[in-house]
């Protein structure tokens, strides 16, 4: 389809007349029922709101991409975005004119949140990152849960305004991100063959990235390299590997550099400056105080252990 073309929301009573459904009960928060609703617009291929969304859907037919990521959507399924992200959608022909498989959104714009300690950590949660993580697949139970949350939003909002209910709603969006975390760490561990198969090509990438010729040239390995390399975002690996090691990324490419580091020093006649050089680092000091700090001992005393 030619003329595609991005559109911006800026408001959640933007989002409500896009959909044509009716106008939102409060201004800056709303859950959104898009069961049966007007799918959009083919004009439109790229959506990108100024407001935190959080969405549920079953089924899908079709091709969605969220981040760097397609998915089928065959299963119950989450997804996070912070303003202005932009997803794309891909359109099937088969689809009927309503929208289907969608179950809900919640739209939060960002000045809901102003002045609460919520604004100020949101950005912790990782999963908004559209390039931080995948898609978060639910149990019917974990479903439930959520569900549940989403209708104690709903109707706190529905009701009379009071000074209370700012600090309720935020409570309850609390509680969903908060489920929404220990989900997703659950999510590492028992997709565990997928997992695993990130970790054994991290382990590959380490490995041949400090095994190269040109390593010194290239300097030490990046978060940002390994996370391109495999293809997924910096953080999601992060949290993937924190999750089912104990240690980040950062932290497995120094474990990888000070093997391959013990190696040198233990079997080759190199001078430390040499092998400081080989394995990425420009200053001699910068490698004998990660060496130190991971062993206890400066490179020299470790190498003279071996005498």
């Amino acid at each position: 389809m030619t003329n595609k073309q991005l559109l911006r929301i800026k408001s959640v009573n933007e989002f409500h007349q896009l959909r044509g459904v009716s106008k939102p009960a409060h201004p800056l928060i709303s859950v959104v029922n898009l069961e049966g609703v007007e799918k959009f617009p083919e004009s439109v291929s790229n959506l990108v709101l100024d407001l935190y969304s959080v969405a549920m859907r079953k089924t899908f037919t079709g091709s969605f991409k969220y981040g760097q990521q397609d998915y089928d959507f065959n299963e119950g399924t989450m997804f996070f975005m912070a303003p202005g992200q932009v997803f794309r959608i891909e359109h099937n022909s088969n689809e009927t004119a309503k929208q289907s498989g969608w179950q809900w959104v919640l739209l939060i714009h960002p000045d809901f949140l102003w002045n609460t300690a919520l604004a100020k950590h949101i950005k912790q949660y990782e999963f908004f990152d559209y390039s931080v993580n995948e898609a978060l697949f639910l149990s019917d139970k974990e479903e439930m849960i959520i569900n549940g949350i989403l209708q104690n939003i709903q109707q706190e909002y529905h009701s009379n305004i009071d000074k209370f209910s700012k600090q309720i709603i935020i409570s309850h969006i609390e509680a969903l991100l908060n489920y929404s975390d220990r989900f997703y760490n659950r999510q590492f561990i028992t997709r565990e063959k997928s997992s695993h198969q990130i970790i054994e090509r991290l382990e590959e990438l380490l490995t041949e990235h400090f095994n190269r010729d040109n390593s010194a040239t290239k300097g030490l390995p990046t978060v940002q390299y390994i996370a391109q390399a495999l293809n997924i975002s910096p953080s999601y690996l992060s949290s993937l590997l924190k999750a089912l090691t104990g240690q980040n990324t950062q932290q497995h490419i120094h474990n990888k550099l000070i093997e391959k580091a013990k190696e040198k020093l233990s079997t080759t006649d190199m001078s430390i400056s040499e092998i400081a050089y080989q394995l990425g680092f420009e200053h001699l000091q910068s490698f004998s105080k990660l060496f130190k700090a991971k062993t206890n001992l400066s490179p020299l005393e470790f190498r003279q252990s071996f005498d």
